[in-house]
């Protein structure tokens, strides 16, 4: 990465200014209030800070649930504030283009927990996973399994989403402690499933608790960190905030609709069709970023936040009333505003605050990453698809360019640099400059064949080596 600022990193900080400009009737307080201020305002592009020792982190890995790329105000969101979240950003490293490994849950989770491409397991295929008919392979090795070998206590609280039981589950996938769902979506307050089934669990076990549930996966997340433990820990912390239904906490009336809908045997009552507007999911995002606070602070007063590596992210692009400025597409479309998330990353011993990395990125390199910094190796039947980061982040090593690779049904990508070659459901083979094209109109296929079949090639080659989708 260049040391002055690049088009991609000023971008992001101009449309993250110009939403500031836009709310100039708050300026005054962000200006007295620096949790409020604008991050990119006062970002620099990224550099280690090498010659650091720091031993091995806590991890504390946070997802939100289908969270746009611009939902939060260091991204550019005109009405949400998400100051928390905003804090995290001016603490660490701010990623514009970071990615998810998949367009939907299921598989951007089995890129994570695995390090490979979806496609190399069976469970991956399915997009999202909607029966229990597959699941992750517990033998199968996983972030949290390479991990708890290598010393760590390990922890699922919230949302897995990678099988169901009696077959699947993180504590056969490698985490000592499970708090959560196990489906793709859940009622906030009944906590009944798509089929009408009671989905929260302790362990393996049915927990009863109809409070609002981001403030249950709070609570239980608050604890976690706040414990005295004995060795350094993997916590994944997976918020259902701001999948739908569309319930913000008090909207008790809303619950018992569709929960009533959901006991007459209507399936489609959880996806809130009818329901929903900006301003409730407006309300749902500060609650996540709120909520995301309350854990930092629990782990700050736990003494333990310097020692703490940090990350927050999205599992995929964002769904109906996702702010994704400039991206086009959403949720399920391999098109920028389906698989780039908000991205960021806090290590105070290790990694200087205030800093913005335009450097593209993806689920599985976190995968490798972590492991790498945790002390971990991953099992030689099973290489990695991802790429650690450790070396660029600590050390001050120059990536390697490399392919980041997407399969759907119906759509395939591949970005190489700053090039992005793209079919959709039109069955097109297109081609887009991210850089001076992020929201992917002007498409140069006609004008760089030679590249185009270049990224067609490479893409085909990574295709060749997974499983095909079942007919």
């Amino acid at each position: 990465m260049s040391s002055s600022l690049s088009r991609r990193a000023l971008g992001g900080a101009a449309v993250a200014s110009a939403a500031a400009v836009a709310l100039g009737a708050q300026a005054p307080a962000a200006q007295a209030d620096p949790v409020r201020a604008d991050p990119a305002a006062r970002e620099r592009p990224f550099r280690a800070a090498p010659g650091r020792h720091p031993e091995r982190p806590n991890i504390l890995f946070i997802l939100g649930d289908d969270l746009g790329w611009a939902d939060l105000s260091s991204y550019g969101s005109p009405h949400i504030r998400t100051p928390h979240l905003d804090r995290l950003a001016r603490q660490g490293v701010r990623f514009t283009d970071a990615y998810s490994g998949s367009a939907t849950c299921s598989p951007t989770r089995f890129s994570l927990y695995t390090g490979r491409y979806p496609g190399r397991t069976k469970g991956g295929l399915a997009e999202p996973i909607a029966d229990k008919s597959v699941g992750l392979d517990p033998t199968h090795p996983t972030l949290a399994s390479l991990l708890r070998e290598a010393g760590y206590a390990t922890a699922l609280i919230g949302k897995w989403h990678c099988g169901y039981l009696p077959d699947y589950s993180p504590t056969r996938s490698g985490w000592d402690e499970f708090f959560g769902n196990f489906g793709g979506a859940l009622e906030y307050y009944s906590k009944l499933g798509l089929g009408g089934e009671y989905d929260l669990y302790e362990g393996d076990a049915a927990y009863k608790d109809l409070r609002y549930y981001t403030r249950i996966l709070t609570e239980r997340a608050s604890d976690y960190v706040s414990r005295d433990h004995d060795r350094p820990f993997l916590l994944n912390l997976n918020f259902t905030t701001p999948h739908w239904p569309w319930i913000a906490d008090g909207d008790e009336e809303t619950s018992a609709e569709i929960v009533r809908r959901i006991k007459a045997g209507d399936r489609s009552a959880l996806w809130h069709q009818d329901g929903g507007s900006i301003e409730k999911y407006k309300e749902m995002v500060e609650d996540l970023d709120r909520s995301v606070g309350q854990v930092l602070a629990a782990l700050r007063r736990s003494g333990r936040e310097r020692d703490t590596l940090v990350f927050f992210g999205s599992d995929n692009g964002g769904e109906r009333f996702s702010y994704n400025w400039p991206l086009a597409g959403n949720k399920g479309s391999l098109q920028e505003g389906g698989i780039r998330v908000p991205s960021l990353l806090r290590w105070p011993a290790a990694i200087d605050g205030g800093q913005v990395s335009d450097l593209p990125v993806y689920s599985p390199d976190w995968t490798a990453t972590l492991l790498e910094i945790g002390g971990a190796r991953p099992h030689p039947a099973y290489p990695l698809d991802g790429t650690s980061l450790a070396g660029h982040l600590l050390r001050g090593h120059e990536p390697a360019e490399r392919d980041l690779f997407w399969r759907v049904r119906g759509e395939r990508a591949l970005r190489r640099g700053d090039w992005k070659y793209y079919r959709g459901k039109s069955g097109r083979d297109q081609l887009f400059h991210l850089t001076e094209d992020a929201r992917e109109q002007a498409d140069r296929a006609p004008y760089e064949r030679e590249r185009l079949a270049e990224l067609k090639a490479a893409w085909e080659r990574t295709n060749a080596g997974l499983l095909p989708y079942p007919a």
